[in-house]
Parts: C-alpha cells; sequence; structure tokens
C-alpha cells in the first residue's frame, strides 16, 4: 500500500505542484487520506459516505489540466449532487437518494482535478449550525472530541482540521461555512451571492441566502478554488449574476498583493439577539490591534440592526423554505413525507411553514431586503466590518439541542401534527434563542449578500480556536483576499495542529 505520511506539511496547491513534478502521484495522495479516514474517522464520525473507488480508479487515469490536478478532497454531504453516489442530505428521508448527475459545481471540481474520497456529514437538511443528525450521529471537533465543530459544514471542517485532507466543499446559509471554521480553526470564505454556480436541479438556496465553497487550512487554496469554479456570467438556470467581475489576473493573484490601508470597522455588538462570550470578545480585540497594528485604519462602528426584527424575519424565512424542501422532496422521491422521517425539529419548522401566510413571509423578505439596504449603503465609508465569528467557543456537543421536558414538547407536536400547538410559548422559541446565541453574526452576510470568512487567529484558554469575521462590500471578495492572506502571513495558524489529526 502506497501513500503520503508527509501530505499535512502541504496544502492543496503545494500538493497538486508535487503531482505535476513527479515528486508524488495522485494515487499516492488518495491512499493516504483513505488511510487517514480510516484511522481517525472512527472518532471523529466527519465522512459518512466513501467513495474510495472512484477516487482511485480517478487516481489511475490520465487527470485533468486543473490546478489542484491529483488532489483529494470531500464533497459535503448536501447540495452537491455526485453521479451514481448517495447524497443523504443528513435525513432518514433522503438516506437511499442517488443522484443521477453531477452538480454543476461538483463538474467545476472534477475539472479542476479534484478526486472525491467521500462526503461529509451534516445536520439534517443543512438546518442547524452544529452537526449532529440522527441518521449519521454527531461529527466530533478534533481540538476537543467533547466539543462540536459546528454546522452545517461540521464534517468537511472535521476532516479539514483533522489534516485528512486540505480542502473540503461547504455551503452557507447562515454561516455554515464560517461557523466550523471558526470552530475548527480554519479559514473559511463565504462568497457574494452569484459568485459560486448553482444548478442543475435549483436556481438558488434559500432564497439567495446560501452559497457554496469550501473550508481550507490555507488562504491561497480557497482563493484558487475560487479562480476554477466561479462563472464568468450567470447561466440559464441561476439568477444571480456575479456582482462583479473576477479581478484582473484571477482571485489568487490577490493574495500576492498587499491589501493597501484599509477602513475597518469592528463590533462585539450581537446583530440576533445574544450576549457575546468573553473569549469571543477578546478575540476581535485582539483582531483589531492586529490589523492596526498591520496599518489599518480601525475604529469601533456597527451598522444599525434591530437584532429582534432580524431574528424574527430570518425565522420566518428559514421555516417557509424548509417546509417547502421537503414538498419538494416528496416529489422528487415520489413518496410522502411522515413526521417519523424527519427529525423532530425539522417537522416543527415544516409544519410552522404550512402555517405561515404567503403575507407573512414575503414581508419577511422585504424587510430583510430593507435591511441589506441599510447595510449596504452603511459600508459605503467601511471596506470591512470585523465582528466575532460566533458568539461563544464551541459548545459541548448536545448543548445546542433541546433537552428534557423541551425535548419531550418537540417529539409529541411534530409526531402528531399539532399546528396549533405552535403557538404555545417555548415550544420553539427556546430552541431558536439558543442557536441564536451561539450564531448572532454569521447569518448577516447571507441577507446581504455580501462576501464574508473566518479567520483563525486566536485560540482560547481552554486551547480551542475562537474566530473572527470580515466582512466587505458585496462582490468584493479581492480585498477580503489580500486582507486575509496578509494576517495569515502575520500570524500563521496552519502549524496549530489539533490533538487529533494526522
Amino acid at each position: 500500500m502506497v501513500g503520503f505520511p508527509e501530505m499535512s506539511e502541504y496544502d492543496g496547491l503545494g500538493l497538486a505542484e508535487l503531482v505535476r513534478k513527479g515528486e508524488v502521484t495522485a494515487s499516492d495522495l488518495v491512499e493516504e487520506v483513505i488511510a487517514r479516514i480510516e484511522r481517525l474517522d472512527p472518532s471523529l464520525n466527519a465522512v459518512v459516505v466513501r467513495t474510495y473507488a472512484e477516487a482511485r480508479d480517478g487516481a489511475a487515469r490520465p487527470l485533468p489540466d486543473g490546478p489542484f490536478a491529483g488532489v483529494p478532497m470531500l464533497l459535503k454531504d448536501l447540495g452537491a449532487a455526485q453521479r451514481g453516489v448517495r447524497s443523504t442530505h443528513g435525513c432518514r428521508f433522503f438516506a437511499d437518494w442517488v443522484p443521477d448527475h453531477d452538480s454543476e459545481l461538483v463538474a467545476a471540481y472534477r475539472r479542476a482535478g479534484f478526486l472525491i474520497v467521500g462526503r461529509t456529514n451534516s445536520p439534517e437538511l443543512g438546518i442547524t449550525p452544529y452537526t449532529e443528525p440522527e441518521l449519521h450521529g454527531p461529527t466530533r471537533n478534533p481540538w476537543a472530541l467533547d466539543r462540536t465543530p459546528g454546522g452545517s459544514s461540521g464534517g468537511a471542517a472535521a476532516a479539514v482540521g483533522a489534516r485528512i485532507v486540505p480542502i473540503a466543499h461547504g455551503g452557507d446559509g447562515g454561516g455554515s461555512i464560517r461557523i466550523p471554521a471558526s470552530c475548527c480553526g480554519l479559514f473559511g470564505l463565504k462568497p457574494s451571492r452569484g459568485r459560486t454556480p448553482v444548478g442543475p436541479d435549483a436556481s438558488e438556496g434559500w432564497q439567495g441566502l446560501a452559497v457554496e465553497h469550501v473550508i481550507t487550512l490555507s488562504v491561497r487554496d480557497s482563493a484558487a478554488v475560487l479562480d476554477a469554479t466561479c462563472p464568468p456570467a450567470t447561466t440559464p438556470r441561476t439568477p444571480w449574476y456575479p456582482p462583479a467581475p473576477a479581478p484582473e489576473g484571477g482571485w489568487l493573484e490577490q493574495t500576492r498583493r498587499p491589501p493597501g490601508r484599509l477602513r475597518i470597522a469592528w463590533t462585539e455588538r450581537p446583530f440576533l439577539p445574544a450576549t457575546v462570550h468573553p473569549d469571543c470578545v477578546a478575540a476581535v480585540e485582539d483582531a483589531a490591534r492586529l490589523c492596526a497594528d498591520l496599518g489599518h485604519e480601525v475604529e469601533p462602528a456597527a451598522p444599525p440592526i434591530d437584532p429582534e426584527g432580524f431574528a424574527h424575519d430570518f425565522f420566518t424565512v428559514v421555516a417557509a423554505e424548509t417546509s417547502a424542501e421537503i414538498a419538494l422532496a416528496e416529489r422528487l422521491l415520489r413518496r410522502t413525507a411522515r413526521p417519523r422521517d424527519f427529525e423532530s425539529g425539522t417537522w416543527l419548522l415544516h409544519l410552522l411553514g404550512q402555517v405561515l401566510t404567503g403575507q407573512q413571509v414575503a414581508l419577511a423578505r422585504k424587510r430583510l431586503q430593507s435591511l441589506a439596504r441599510e447595510v449596504l449603503a452603511w459600508h459605503e465609508r467601511w471596506d470591512v466590518l470585523l465582528t466575532p465569528t460566533l458568539g461563544r467557543p464551541p459548545p459541548p456537543i448536545g448543548s445546542l439541542r433541546p433537552q428534557g421536558i423541551e425535548a419531550f414538547l418537540h417529539q409529541v407536536v411534530s409526531q402528531a401534527n399539532l399546528r396549533g400547538a405552535l403557538k404555545l410559548p417555548g415550544v420553539v422559541e427556546r430552541a431558536v434563542a439558543r442557536v441564536f446565541e451561539f450564531i448572532p453574526f454569521t447569518p448577516l452576510a447571507n441577507v446581504t449578500g455580501q462576501p464574508a470568512m473566518n479567520v483563525p487567529l486566536f485560540w482560547n484558554g481552554e486551547g480551542l480556536p475562537v474566530g473572527v469575521m470580515f466582512a466587505a462590500r458585496i462582490g468584493d471578495e479581492a480585498t477580503l483576499l489580500r486582507l486575509a492572506a496578509q494576517l495569515e502571513q502575520a500570524r500563521p495558524w496552519r502549524d496549530r495542529i489539533p490533538p487529533h489529526c494526522a
């Protein structure tokens, strides 16, 4: 059995360079990743579908002329259709579904030269910011196995954090790339709305809130993947035009250029109802000092946001979208969805989506659009907004789920389809409040469509990563990538290795 034990010393572009020079083969890399999955995944539970035969076959064939030719990667088991491979969406209803085609993004990954070795764990339908689906069980954080790696791209972040692969696909509808990147000490960029391809099965995700990209060890890998996947313009299946063309020379070239002196606003004030943990406050204050030391103009400032109103409208849209997704799943799978096919929290969202009126959903969406216009206008003065990524460090597994009588109520209401009980105090509200306490910053960029990134600059006294988030004007990934490369050079993070890794 061949392999390449030194793989952890390289990022994705570094591995591709070794393959091009003939210093290592694609088969060596695939076998090394397979060995790492088999050794580490029993404790992490990050990879829920294995595609070893496909990866080995691809490694043995002539490689495409792409920037990542011969580099193994993992796909999130949600949204990334892979021809002939089971895609569960973390859900019992989809447990045996096998698409007959690749999504446009997966096709782009193949053209870039990636070899897909497996699919990573995701919460059911990607709804929660933690990865504990009943179908597959919880994914664990390589920094501490009793802590969550975040979600919904939790399996992806755990695998990259554990150095199983240098790059893994993720999706972000409310922070689902940035949340797990923060929890696992990684770089995670959510591109602008419309930047990466969607389709052919949908034209948008969550009414344009969701966008797909990758979680990586290095900034330059994220930039190079963006070069390899972002379309030059809209397609007939994609309603969103890229908000600005790719910069001259591409995204990777931006990581080699200085960012200049940026106007950076920073705040610790949450955008959703929450009390921010002192570790997260310390992380953003530390990042603000670092940016000032690097020569940027850094001042405390924040866009005006009503946290309660934002929470209500965002949750309304998510509930409506969840219910619609279940209805579409019934049509796709040609069978009726039942409460036992889904987790109780998911079914509660489905019931709530059925109770909501069209007017309520439309008003919530219009208010979110108004909020987005206000935030984007505020950004005319500032190049970048700096905040904590999360409201608290990675919490213990299970701590964000309903417990005790709350869990019992969820189960009874969902299994009995008691739509009227949704109006009872506490049936939904406490669970939503607990989740928003964890993610009070990330959903804003999904609503505005702005690019935003988690940068791993801070570890707390328990040795857990606590990320900070930078958001730029819509379409301006270039500024973020230049700044991220500067921060990566000033305070490198790739040598910080978690206890549970390859």
